[in-house]
């Protein structure tokens, strides 16, 4: 068994890949944001936004993990304190830890990405992918260990984040 976290910003590629790789392990695929969302349609409200969903998808994990199943966690994980929950369950659990950051080294194609994503509006008028942009500042950079995917450059890196993952 193996927890694999996807981690990078919104935008890059995260999903697909995870959903990709899932396929060829096989593996359960945890995503932080559709637990948020769903958390938000039913009128949960929590006093630091996502920290809850990070909470449930890490109980899932473990979950997963206990009954033998490969998890990959879907998530931005932008702050050393959402990196140290992965760190925790896979000590807690003895598996292996395997960190793939993803990215996409073109900002136009990463802007576009988040553009298309994001294509509402907050209540002010400004554009939702102009607030997933701004939080770039805010994500940490990744320490020890892990493989960099870069999701615009890559033709295919399903079997090589497959065989760090195995």
């Amino acid at each position: 068994m193996v927890l694999a976290v996807f981690a990078g910003l919104p935008g890059v590629g995260k999903s697909t890949l995870a959903a990709a790789v899932a396929t060829e392990l096989p593996a359960a695929v945890l995503a932080v944001d559709t637990v948020d969302f769903a958390l938000q349609r039913y009128a949960v409200h929590e006093s630091r936004p996502g920290y809850a969903a990070y909470g449930v998808v890490a109980a899932l994990a473990e979950e997963q993990l206990r009954i033998g199943h490969h998890v990959i966690i879907d998530a931005v994980s932008p702050v050393k304190a959402a990196r140290d929950l992965w760190v925790d369950l896979a000590e807690r659990m003895a598996v292996p830890l395997r960190v793939v950051e993803v990215l996409c080294g073109d900002d136009a194609e990463h802007r576009r990405r988040v553009e298309s994503r994001y294509a509402a509006r907050d209540h002010d008028g400004v554009p939702d992918w102009v607030r997933v942009l701004e939080r770039q500042s805010e994500y940490e950079p990744y320490l020890g260990p892990r493989l960099v995917v870069d999701t615009h450059l890559a033709k295919d890196p399903v079997p090589q984040v497959v065989s760090y993952l195995r």
